[in-house]
């Protein structure tokens, strides 16, 4: 007689999208310590889960700035190009005004 398996467990994908749609966060504090002396402390926090669920999750706790914000706030994209292209002159006028150096001979 075979053995029949019941058709109402979760799979292993399953749980992963769980786990990624919903996240999981280990934290552990341990301490070592010898006649009140402590010779080793170790912190670790495990964060599992998708990029969009830990982006929002440190968004609320405030531990992370927004993925989506602009690192030039309150410049529009034409004034940033403009400003590209001033840096790009005065980079060329800057490495037209160095002296070439010419290799030593032997």
């Amino acid at each position: 007689m075979p053995v029949e398996r019941a058709s109402g467990g979760t799979s292993l994908i399953d749980v992963l999208d769980r786990v990624l749609d919903k996240g999981i966060v280990i934290d552990a504090w341990v301490r070592v310590s010898l006649v009140g002396i402590d010779l080793l402390t170790v912190e670790a926090r495990v964060v599992v889960a998708s990029i969009d669920t830990y982006l929002k999750y440190s968004e609320a706790v405030g531990q992370a700035a927004p993925a989506s914000k602009p690192l030039a706030e309150g410049k529009s994209h034409d004034e940033l190009l403009a400003e590209n292209v001033s840096l790009r002159a005065q980079l060329a006028e800057a490495k037209e005004r160095v002296p070439r150096r010419r290799g030593l001979r032997s």
